[in-house]
């Protein structure tokens, strides 16, 4: 549907969509079909449909539903009207997208070049960190129409010089909540502030946290809001399991679920880079063949990975969250949860990666007891429905590769296959004066494959979940900070403000849960005196954060109460926070 949103009112009106594929410009129409496209998706609909009159437009779409071909077609008219029209008096681009990765600036490029390949002198020229800026200043030479590119890339170049703004009349901002989680706020903000002012901004993302919003309402003018998708209803076609297995069995959880998906493309992903690295270098020894993915590798060798996991030479990636945007790899079948996600975007992003495009898939996540409830809260934010089941065991793992292999063998049975006569004849030669059944067994036993190694066990986690309240592992100290999902709080937000404030490194930092109005975290009990030592002070960046230490039986042992300030208790506790998703620095890797 889409949706007219009055940003200063209130009111939505919902208007119908009835645009289809023959509403696409011919050369862009052309291209669609050749491309096997017989319809358009739900935002590109949306899209066509909307008579935006100049305004900007705020994309709300769930991911895999095809916004990046939405963002092609809703520039297709002024960028045909200016290919067609007189030279326009301003050099440089007419349309700048910004968005928070590599890969999906690859991406972009990707789409439009063959959306756009029927449409005579357009060039696209992407941007991006880890490639060479004196390639891409040639490149920017040469006066492309659109420029794609990551923002701290993007805003050297335009403070060198590169390429002028002074054409641009388009602006678009892909995955904008992405980009304000890696910390780009100060880049976005720089570059639209050397944009012209009549200009139209646009903002695409599946969700728009309060953060994207507050940006939203600084630069955008007379809002059009685009629904293409409501929440979860991309994720229609993905089946949501989760295991509950602690921790120790997490490995052997994870061997069973790629035994079960043998043959089929697998997206893992875990916290940290240093974990991509070291499962990929295990499962490599167990005979999967495999590679690591994150935002630390050159990026020739992630282009490299992507390429080999695209083509089949490797069915399984093992990523931090950079794979959760803009990686469109066809036929993932199955998207593993081996660290829990964040947050519910984080969620939506990464089991987005399957069911695109139509297909079916699956997202498993591996859970540890102490935090189902908070998984539970997490994945009811996102309306996913997720199934809790036991994870397959070793003797699970063997019926089934039993079952499917007897299943290919009747398949095998029922197709005209056409033997030779030498050998109709050495079977029948095996089948003289032995047991037609034994025989039978023998050969089926020979013939079944065998797995890349054999399941493993899985013992089932204890019942019920620890006290979420003090130390959750031996040698760890629980602290509590006021800064819940209501605030905006996420795992990584509050890890990087915990390092940053605590000067600790983040494997100190134990297990995290996010509350709705406050949120409690372990430390490693050999830095705790000096971590709650700093912590004390107050942080000038974050100043109504408090973090003090909780006692065993989950009450802050807060030694002074805080001046009462004559606001509600729940006003006084959430403050009004400065920048709350810029209260982590993360490194910007784009």
């Amino acid at each position: 549907m889409t949706e007219l949103s009055n940003p200063t009112g209130p009111g939505v009106t919902p208007a119908p969509v009835s645009a289809s594929l023959e509403a696409v410009p011919k050369p862009l129409e052309d291209a669609m079909r050749r491309r096997g496209f017989d319809d358009l998706t739900l935002v590109q609909r949306a899209v066509l449909a909307a008579e935006s009159d100049g305004r900007d437009l705020r994309i709300s779409s769930q991911t895999g539903s095809g916004k990046t071909v939405a963002i092609g077609l809703g520039l297709a008219d002024h960028l045909l009207e200016r290919l067609s029209g007189p030279p326009h008096p301003q050099p440089g681009p007419s349309v700048l997208i910004l968005v928070p990765t590599r890969e999906l600036a690859m991406q972009v490029r990707e789409e439009f070049q063959w959306l756009f390949a029927g449409v005579r002198g357009l060039r696209t020229e992407v941007v991006m960190g880890g490639t060479s800026v004196l390639m891409e200043r040639k490149a920017l030479a040469r006066n492309p129409q659109i420029v794609v590119g990551t923002p701290g890339r993007t805003l050297d170049h335009i403070k060198g010089g590169a390429f002028s703004t002074a054409g641009i009349e388009h602006v678009a901002l892909d995955e904008s909540d992405r980009m304000l989680d890696m910390g780009f706020r100060d880049e976005l903000e720089a570059i639209l502030e050397k944009l012209p002012a009549q200009r139209r901004t646009h903002l695409i993302s599946a969700t728009f946290p309060s953060g994207v919003r507050r940006l939203a309402d600084r630069f955008q003018k007379e809002v059009l809001h685009i629904e293409g998708t409501r929440l979860g209803a991309a994720n229609a076609d993905i089946e949501h399991t989760a295991h509950l297995v602690d921790r120790r069995d997490a490995y052997a959880a994870l061997v069973n679920l790629l035994l079960l998906n043998e043959g089929g493309r697998c997206l893992i992903f875990v916290e940290r880079r240093m974990e991509a690295s070291s499962l990929a270098t295990k499962l490599s020894g167990d005979g999967f063949p495999v590679q690591p993915f994150s935002g630390e590798l050159p990026q020739a060798q992630r282009t490299r990975t992507l390429n080999a996991f695209r083509d089949g030479t490797i069915r399984t990636l093992v990523s931090t969250d950079v794979a959760a945007r803009g990686i469109d790899i066809p036929n993932i079948e199955l998207v593993i949860h081996m660290d829990p996600p964040g947050d519910a975007d984080s969620y939506v992003h990464r089991s987005g990666r399957t069911g695109r495009a139509g297909q079916t898939g699956k997202s498993v996540m591996l859970a540890a007891p102490r935090i189902q409830r908070q998984m539970t809260r997490l994945l009811g934010a996102a309306r996913i429905e997720m199934e809790w089941a036991p994870a397959p065991g070793a003797s699970k793992v063997n019926k089934q590769l039993r079952k499917r292999f007897r299943h290919e063998m009747h398949q095998r049975l029922s197709e005209e296959n056409q033997l030779s006569q030498a050998q109709l004849d050495y079977a029948k030669g095996l089948l003289d004066g032995r047991d037609p059944a034994a025989v039978v067994a023998h050969l089926l036993e020979l013939a079944q494959p065998k797995p890349k190694r054999e399941p493993m066990e899985v013992r089932e986690p204890k019942a019920g979940a620890p006290p979420s309240h003090g130390p959750s592992n031996r040698g760890f100290t629980r602290f509590s900070i006021n800064w819940g999902e209501a605030s905006g709080a996420t795992t990584n937000r509050i890890l990087g403000h915990v390092c940053r404030r605590g000067q600790i490194k983040s494997p100190m930092v134990g297990a995290i849960e996010i509350g709705s109005e406050k949120s409690t975290f372990d430390v490693d009990a050999n830095a705790a005196a000096r971590f709650e030592k700093l912590v004390k002070r107050r942080d000038p960046r974050d100043p109504n954060l408090r973090i003090v230490r909780t006692t065993a039986g989950g009450r802050s042992g807060e030694t002074a109460r805080p001046k009462r300030s004559g606001k509600p208790a729940e006003k006084r506790a959430r403050g009004k926070f400065k920048k709350p998703f810029n209260a982590k620095k993360p490194r910007k890797k784009a």
